[in-house]
């Protein structure tokens, strides 16, 4: 199933949203057409997120992320502050993602101990073993990742719509997905590297290799 995701990704956060915007804008106008384009990658998140079984932090934070986002699509009252309301949305996530930074507790690190949890390790060694130097700087860069991820999809979106108003829309869900996945390769490289380090440091240690000479 996972093979398919990319296709999926693309059908119901580019493709469907795409054709209910192009095609809703003249019989429901602009806000309705916007809004009803965000409902497909709404319910295939929520689907993704039952399916994959992500719950404790990563969860409570995809769910807390999906209802802000909700709440104040709805409550924005037109397209274009709709758009520019998600834009400081994304920024504010940002700074959410800095913030745990900056105190040390970086939100990857949380979401790696749910992914180790439902493996079967133990929430509080994986803690322990994830806050080891060796492996807390990959969190922390990571976590830097996605405040520079966050504010580059702001700053792409906001300077589409300054430029070309909610016109831009449609662009903008090609070019918001395009970067997407840029980082997302990224990402990727992060990831591997990160189980690269905990598996070397999870390894049993060999036997010291060298030892004195009887004299």
């Amino acid at each position: 199933m996972k093979k398919y995701y990319i296709f999926l990704e693309i059908l119901f956060y580019v493709v469907v949203p795409y054709l209910i915007w192009t095609n809703g804008r003249e019989g429901l106008g602009d806000y309705w057409a916007l809004l009803l384009s965000t409902a497909p990658g709404f319910a295939y998140t929520i689907v993704r997120f039952i399916v994959d079984r992500e719950f404790n932090v990563t969860g409570i934070f995809i769910l807390f992320s999906l209802l802000v986002g909700t709440v104040i699509d709805i409550l924005s009252g037109s397209a274009e502050r709709m758009l520019w309301n998600q834009v400081y949305l994304g920024v504010a996530f940002s700074f959410v993602y800095l913030l745990s930074m900056l105190i040390k507790k970086p939100l990857p690190l949380f979401f790696f101990i749910d992914v180790a949890f439902l493996q079967g390790y133990d929430r509080e060694s994986s803690r322990k073993q994830f806050y080891r130097k060796e492996l807390f700087k990959w969190f922390q860069l990571l976590t830097l990742m996605f405040v520079i991820r966050g504010l580059t999809l702001a700053g792409i979106k906001a300077w589409l719509l300054d430029r070309y108003g909610v016109d831009s829309y449609g662009t903008m869900l090609i070019y918001l997905r395009i970067t997407g996945w840029v980082f997302a390769a990224v990402f990727i490289w992060f990831y591997l590297n990160i189980y690269k380090e905990i598996k070397r440091l999870t390894q049993p240690q060999p036997l010291q290799a060298i030892t004195k000479e009887n004299p």
